[in-house]
């Protein structure tokens, strides 16, 4: 018999999957806790501190990329005075705490702009080899932390120079909150910087020093662990194919005091794609996001209700089993021996015919052929009444089966612990969202504004030199180092185009350059076009359109949902996900969100969150509009954020998620399993059973060839022995009556 033929082998697995579904289901359902933390919350933190390490590589990276540019723009062209090159810098650039010009061969600082930098900390005799010009951290005499970038100015026939600037390992736009903190932490586990928590002697009370260094003690734990678990191998840490932040990163919960417990998420600095590493990833940091969170009771399900559903299974799947064994299996090896008999020449005996279904009617066709093969001269044997008794098929005894297991299935994905208006959503997941809807919304902004910052570097080191071959030049080596650019060009006054690089401008009027610093094209699709100035009066300026692929780019956050940046009309002009360029937001809730957001709070506009609550459908929705400086405050956007919670880790979805697995388990068994009885078995049978009967009725001409080697190909090949052995006796009788006459 075939291994995965004959009718043993599915109702086998049938019983040992329905039973091993019992016991998942008796476990899991009875067995869904909630910790006084919930875990989506924890999930939440982890997500914090992935968007704290995202925005903090970028920054660092767009740190080392500017200075390197600069330097090299400046390199480009004619000798220009140390003092001369770091005010073009400052003027372009405000994010670098120092900035120096160092002579390399003698040590000797030609000019300096800002606070004064450690350059003694740094090794002039190994800048040119491998990773000497790689930024580097060196601690000031306060104890603070300082990252130093370098880049090389080289003059014709002057000294080579180092172009040294400093800053701060703080978190650019990062939206902390109330009661949280984040931290930059080394590869060792000593907390460089920290955002969040007050120094001991800047707070009024006693209580409060005690609250603040509690904080900064819980802190340093949380590095310390978060370092140590960072050191690890990415690709052991997250589950194959579960994509989101390409980094190490994880949660952490502390200790607990006042009804509330620490909660910490820690991400380590990764590339933009996995494998890929950056200057900033060099550094070996981490990024510890801290908050206090509320507890709630410890919540768990009801262990009764898990093992009355398993009961009920495996009443269901006993019956199931049962009616298969007493209506397909046992008749079908009851056919088998008997045909097996008959073919032995055994015909004493009649055959013993099984009760409905196919199984009866090939065991009636039997029975008729052993009388056939019994007595040689007797005719046919009609159908007494005309026509064949219908009996229960086995398809329909299938079908029953699959009803019963459906009984089983069908009210667990659709009725049993389903998740109402009553869930409980935690509100830090409401302050979350809101909290990284405005982070993701000052990332966009600051990198608009440095869009057009790095627009203003080229047409200041443009200077004089206005040739169509320099500026080419220019254009063409921004593009290559920032992919954001869609187009550059120049523009003259009258709007001709002097100079190209990238693809055909889309923005490029007749009117000349745009006044506007930002501004959004409204064409067949939008185009956000930075403009800046080229020195002197001439009305020319530099042009670069960046691409909205970049900003949707920018939008790809795990644990947010759905991410829409809209305009001050509510169009849509990016998204993380599939959109139509300037369509509405559609939704008059998250319309209303975004006007409330919009509204002046004091002097500025603030980010809100809410909760909405639909039936048993809970949506959590955040909206941040522009605020703070910049060029790209006028355009008056805003990063609208919405997920459903059903989605998230929150004990009332998660015992209803598994209720509705171990529903979707039933039916998937219950499917395989009597699909493969019906394929490998009731299928074949239904068509032996009609040959079967087909030969009885004295068809010999059909030879029967079984499809598989299993009970159903066994009785068929004992049938085609027994049609054979019907022919050979109709020759013989044949041969008998011939023999008289031919004497005569």
């Amino acid at each position: 018999m075939s291994l995965l033929g004959g009718i043993r082998p599915p109702i086998t697995v049938l019983s040992v999957l329905l039973l091993a579904l019992a016991g998942f289901t008796a476990v899991t359902l009875g067995n869904v806790r909630e910790g006084r933390l919930p875990a989506a919350v924890l999930t939440s933190q982890q997500h914090f501190a992935e968007d704290g390490a995202v925005a903090l590589r970028a920054s660092l990276d767009e740190s080392v990329t500017d200075l390197d540019r600069a330097a090299a723009l400046f390199s480009a062209g004619k000798p220009v005075p140390p003092d001369a090159v770091l005010d073009k810098i400052g003027s372009v650039y405000q994010k670098w705490r120092g900035t120096a010009v160092v002579e390399i061969s003698s040590g000797r600082l030609l000019a300096a702009r800002g606070e004064n930098l450690p350059l003694t900390a740094i090794d002039r005799t190994r800048l040119t080899g491998e990773g000497g010009l790689a930024p580097r951290m060196v601690k000031l005499a306060n104890g603070e932390t300082r990252l130093l970038t370098l880049s090389l100015l080289s003059f014709k026939d002057q000294p080579q120079q180092l172009l040294v600037a400093s800053s701060s390992l703080r978190f650019p736009g990062i939206s902390l909150g109330n009661f949280r903190a984040i931290a930059v932490v080394g590869s060792d586990g000593t907390v460089l910087s920290n955002d969040g928590i007050p120094e001991p002697e800047m707070v009024l009370t006693d209580l409060q020093r005690a609250d603040v260094k509690r904080d900064t003690k819980q802190l340093r734990s949380f590095a310390k662990t978060a370092a140590k678990r960072t050191k690890a191998n990415p690709l052991t840490t997250k589950e194959p194919g579960s994509g989101g932040f390409p980094g190490v990163s994880g949660s952490l919960t502390g200790g607990e005091w006042g009804g509330e417990r620490a909660a910490a998420g820690y991400a380590r600095l990764a590339g933009p794609e996995p494998g890929v590493g950056t200057s900033a990833t060099s550094l070996e940091l981490t990024v510890v996001a801290m908050v206090n969170v509320a507890q709630n009771p410890a919540r768990t399900s009801d262990a009764f209700a898990g093992l009355v559903l398993a009961g009920a299974l495996l009443l269901v799947g006993a019956l199931v089993v049962a009616l298969l064994v007493a209506t397909v299996q046992r008749p079908l090896i009851t056919l088998f021996l008997e045909s097996r008999r008959l073919t032995r020449g055994d015909l004493a005996r009649p055959v013993s015919v099984p009760r409905g279904s196919e199984a009866a009617r090939i065991g009636t066709a039997l029975e008729r052929l052993r009388g056939q093969l019994a007595d040689q001269d007797a005719p046919q044997p009609p159908d007494p009444s005309g026509r064949r008794k219908r009996r229960t098929g086995a398809r329909t005894l299938l079908a029953l089966c699959g009803v019963l297991l459906l009984a089983w299935c069908v009210p667990l994905g659709l009725l049993v612990n389903r998740a109402g208006a009553d869930v409980v959503v935690p509100q830090q997941l409401v302050n979350d969202q809101r909290e990284r809807t405005d982070t993701l919304n000052d990332r966009i902004r600051r990198a608009l504004n440095e869009g057009q910052a790095d627009l203003q570097s080229v047409a200041s080191l443009m200077g004089d030199d206005t040739t169509p071959q320099h500026m080419t030049t220019v254009l063409e080596r921004t593009a290559r180092e920032h992919l954001r650019y869609d187009s550059l060009y120049v523009l003259d006054a009258g709007g001709k185009v002097l100079a190209q690089a990238g693809g055909t401008p889309q923005a490029a009027g007749a009117k000349g350059p745009r006044k506007e610093p930002i501004t959004l094209h409204e064409g067949k699709k939008p185009v956000v076009v930075a403009t800046a100035q080229l020195p002197g009066d001439t009305g020319s300026a530099v042009v670069g359109e960046l691409r909205i692929d970049f900003l949707n780019s920018l939008l790809k956050r795990p644990g947010l949902g759905e991410i829409r940046v809209v305009d001050s009309q509510h169009r849509v002009i990016a998204s993380n996900n599939g959109y139509r360029a300037f369509e509405k937001l559609g939704d008059e809730r998250l319309d209303a969100l975004v006007e409330g957001s919009a509204l002046k709070v004091g002097m500025a506009p603030r980010p809100g969150s809410v909760l909405y609550r639909s039936g048993g459908d809970h949506v959590i929705a955040a909206a941040a509009p522009f605020v703070g400086g910049g060029a790209a405050k006028p355009l008056d956007w805003t990063v609208v954020s919405w997920q459903s919670a059903k989605g998230l880790a929150i004990h009332e979805y998660s015992l209803q998620n598994r209720t509705v697995l171990a529903g979707l388990l039933g039916f998937a068994v219950g499917a395989a399993c009597l699909g493969w009885l019906q394929i490998i078995v009731i299928a074949p049978l239904r068509e032996l059973a009609r040959r079967a009967e087909a030969l009885a009725d004295g068809g010999r001409r059909t030879v029967l060839y079984p499809r598989h080697h299993d009970e159903v190909g066994a009785v068929t090949r004992s049938l085609e022995i027994i049609r054979q052995q019907l022919q050979q006796q109709r020759k013989q009788a044949g041969g008998r009556v011939s023999a008289p006459a031919g004497r005569n």
